[in-house]
């Protein structure tokens, strides 16, 4: 029997990296975008020609809109693992955050992903047990200056992993979040050579962490070996923040 996951955020960097990491390991995928239609449909063709006993469907919907979670539900059909990989951010002084920008950054991060697994719960109860993974951020433990705002969603969604894990551990459904430090994606495309270096020399390992460090350890999680952890926030950052 097919087992599905979906992947939220399949066109970005991590998430696409860890599509193709549990497609490895045999799970057929919902892969979710908004903008990125054209990376999803590569995407869908390569592991569809890879994997062809797998299911690899495209699935649309704009979390920074109220109404972006009950859009995703209606195409989800069968499913027991969610991977929450959004990846919007916004770098700048708080002063000078727009308020739509919060709003955005609360739905993507929060609000939708949130509602979506309210929305998908009797779906995921249905399995002996099932998986929810978020991708949340070391400035959601330790902060970061010009990146408040998004600090402060991924710091919710890690104050919500931890309360949800408790509310569905008798279902079975458990709940973690992996928090990487630097990873390579262009998301840090605002910080030149120099202050990269600067990162680096920071961090214990000396050096950013990839797409494949990340999907890595989501599949472990989602794999059955780690059946026994839930409620965790799981550091993936060479040493930065312990």
């Amino acid at each position: 029997m097919k087992h599905f996951a979906l992947v939220i955020g399949a066109s970005g960097a991590i998430g696409s990296a860890i599509a193709k990491r549990l497609a490895k390991d045999g799970w057929s995928l919902y892969l979710h975008f908004n903008n990125g239609r054209l990376k999803v449909d590569n995407l869908v063709r390569e592991l569809s020609s890879t994997y062809p006993e797998q299911e690899f469907i495209a699935v649309q919907a704009d979390f920074t809109e109220d109404d972006g979670a009950e859009r995703l539900a209606g195409q989800i059909f069968s499913i027991k693992a969610i991977v929450v990989a959004s990846g919007h951010a916004y770098y700048g002084l708080i002063e000078e955050t727009p308020v739509s920008e919060m709003n955005r950054l609360w739905k993507v991060h929060v609000q939708n992903p949130i509602h979506l697994l309210a929305l998908l719960s009797s779906k995921l109860r249905a399995n002996d047990v099932s998986y929810i993974m978020f991708i949340g951020s070391i400035w959601g433990e330790t902060g970061a200056a010009f990146e408040s705002v998004y600090s402060a969603v991924k710091g919710a969604q890690h104050a919500f992993v931890k309360a949800y894990a408790k509310e569905v551990a008798f279902n079975h459904i458990l709940v973690n979040a992996i928090a990487p430090g630097l990873i390579d994606t262009s998301m840090n495309q605002h910080l030149n050579n120099e202050e990269k270096q600067q990162l680096y020399e920071e961090i214990p390992l000396g050096r950013a962490g990839t797409t494949r460090d990340v999907a890595n350890l989501v599949a472990f999680y989602l794999s059955g070996q780690a059946d026994y952890v839930t409620g965790q926030i799981i550091r993936l950052n060479g040493g930065w923040y312990i």
